[in-house]
């Protein structure tokens, strides 16, 4: 996370007492961090992502699912290719008055993927397993080069 506005860091952020309230329950970290690792450890369940475009990469090769949550220029596009073309994850409706994302939005976002019985959970995750399955697919990156180099070939004939 980056801090929000008008805080140094994400910690100085934090309500009162709320370190102790989620004291051995979870983790908050203001810096880099190895998100490959961490989108595959098991008890990860739920990306809630900015749609940088390294940030969608990197979940569609682990078994998490997705929340959309574009903030900027090229996020939005990123978010709208996600959610409504590949059908990999849900986008979090921002608010009509100001267009920003209320945590009940969010809530909705996240057990919209994450409820056992919630269709549209369940058509993201068949979506995302047939992308995952592909994206990790042995030879995929190689084909690409070969073919390349191949069609480089061709130019020279």
């Amino acid at each position: 996370m980056k801090p929000p506005k008008g805080f140094e860091t994400v910690e100085s952020a934090y309500p009162i007492g709320f370190e102790d309230k989620i004291a051995g329950r979870g983790i908050i970290h203001g810096g880099w961090v190895q998100q490959q690792l961490i989108l595959q450890h098991p008890s990860v369940g739920c990306f809630i992502t900015h749609c940088g475009i390294g940030s969608l990469s990197e979940p569609m090769g682990s078994q998490c699912q997705v929340v959309l949550m574009p903030q900027a220029v090229d996020q939005f596009v990123n978010a709208r290719q996600m959610s409504l073309e590949l059908k990999i994850g849900v986008e979090v409706e921002p608010s009509e008055d100001d267009g920003f994302f209320t945590k009940e939005a969010v809530q909705k976002a996240i057990s919209m993927v994450m409820d056992e019985g919630s269709e549209v959970g369940a058509e993201v995750k068949a979506n995302h397993a047939k992308w995952r399955e592909f994206i990790l697919k042995d030879g995929l990156e190689d084909s690409y080069i070969s073919s390349f180099i191949q069609s480089l070939q061709q130019m020279l004939e």
